[in-house]
């Protein structure tokens, strides 16, 4: 007996390579598709919609199959409300949770759209009815309620270590619309029509000139420009460059780790950057001691806001984060020295803190960190305008590879990277 259910396609399906995916998973998984109607958009900024049955031997490899076409933004054309269950103990989830994409997604209960706040890949959904239930009335397939909405029902994300007894969790991928973001051919800039990759071709002085377009955009718009950092970028020289978008208003958030902090601060201290004179490349007697001079300095001081007030940091990317308020998250590690005062190590508390950062975050660039990449990527929403940049290809095809299938990959020095940035930025702002 043939198993069928409908499943539709809206949007930019065939620049974004969605309508040959799909044909491509039913085929794959064994499944046989039949399309009922195709409508295409002839303009570059029109849609096309896609409809189409999808079949299989038995009801599992259904699901299997409706399954990856729903990861990819195909949806049932006869949604159902989402199935909810009770979490049985704190951090316990019921089985066949449903684990979140990064792209936006809304849940349907009682017969309504709810926007899932707060979406990153590999959580939980967690469904609050809501005090009212004048507000829960049936509402149209396309209406999708504001979560914002005064005792209205909402639905948000939740990782497994918070979830509590009782919360209400999605379950199955019924009642779930899932919507990757779109790439138009007529969009401009590195966020539009080209696809995620990693290639050394790209990082030429043109593309850079447009991810600095795209930062004074973001800022302009009224958005938050998040820097993941790893100390590659002072080692490299590019410290001086990034403290200086940090002061001139650019960024507004910082996450990395304690070597970030450590030897940022170590070369405004000692003019070391891991025991490496900055100016000569060599190596001073005694340098290889300069970080850990360095923490102990801090320590004494009482952390790296209360060094910066006695005096002691003068310049530098910390230096610049305490004297214009710029947030800083330093996440540590096993293998840290010291630590810093100022760094988290309590892993759990760290996964808080960057996350919260993620969420907040409109532009995100990652510069020479594949572990901090990583975390933050983890935690953000495909609609977060990512860059990645590093001269190990590694790092940005683990990044992608990871599902953050948003991100610009460029293979590139670091050191040449940051300065050419902040110059295109600051020059074209000072025009």
């Amino acid at each position: 007996m043939t198993n069928t259910r409908t499943v539709e396609l809206e949007g930019h399906i065939i620049d974004s390579g969605m309508m040959q995916q799909a044909f491509g998973i039913v085929m794959d998984l064994g499944g046989e598709f039949d399309v009922e109607q195709f409508d295409v958009g002839k303009q570059k900024d029109k849609t096309s919609y896609c409809r189409m049955s999808v079949s299989a031997d038995d009801e599992k490899k259904l699901q299997e199959i409706l399954h990856e076409l729903h990861q990819i933004g195909a949806n049932l054309t006869d949604p159902v409300d989402a199935h909810v269950v009770p979490s049985p103990a704190d951090r316990v989830v019921p089985v066949g949770f449903y684990s979140t994409t990064n792209h936006p997604t809304d849940v349907r209960y009682n017969g309504q759209w709810l926007s899932v706040e707060n979406i990153e890949m590999d959580c939980a959904i967690v469904v609050e009815p809501g005090g009212s239930t004048s507000n829960q009335n049936s509402t149209s397939s396309g209406d999708v309620v504001d979560p914002d909405a005064e005792d209205g029902p909402r639905a948000y994300t939740k990782v497994l270590n918070s979830v509590t007894e009782g919360d209400l969790i999605v379950t199955d991928e019924a009642g779930i619309r899932v919507k990757p973001p779109e790439r138009p051919r007529d969009s401009s800039g590195p966020f539009g029509f080209m696809q995620g990759g990693v290639s050394s071709e790209r990082p030429s002085e043109s593309l850079i000139g447009e991810v600095a377009d795209e930062i004074r955009e973001t800022k302009e718009a009224g958005g938050n420009v998040l820097v993941v950092a790893g100390p590659a970028l002072i080692h490299a020289g590019g410290g001086d460059a990034l403290a200086t978008l940090v002061r001139e208003g650019y960024i507004d958030m910082i996450s990395a780790g304690n070597g970030f902090a450590t030897h940022d601060i170590e070369r405004g201290l000692y003019g070391t950057s891991l025991g490496m004179d900055m100016e000569t490349m060599e190596h001073p007697r005694k340098g290889h001691k300069h970080h850990i001079y360095t923490i102990s300095e801090i320590i004494r001081a009482g952390g790296i806001a209360e060094a910066v007030e006695q005096g002691l940091i003068k310049e530098g990317v910390m230096y610049e984060c305490v004297k214009n308020d710029v947030p800083y998250v330093l996440a540590g590690s096993i293998r840290d020295d010291g630590p810093l005062p100022d760094t988290i190590t309590d892993t759990i508390e760290a996964q808080n803190a960057i996350r919260e950062q993620a969420h907040q975050a409109d532009m995100v660039l990652m510069l020479s960190t594949l572990l901090h990449s990583v975390a933050v990527g983890n935690c953000l929403p495909s609609s977060a305008k990512t860059v990645c940049v590093d001269i190990n290809p590694a790092t940005v095809t683990q990044l992608l590879d990871r599902g953050s299938s948003q991100a610009i990959g460029m293979v590139t020095d670091i050191g040449t990277f940051v300065p050419t940035l902040a110059e295109k930025v600051l020059g074209e702002a000072d025009e």
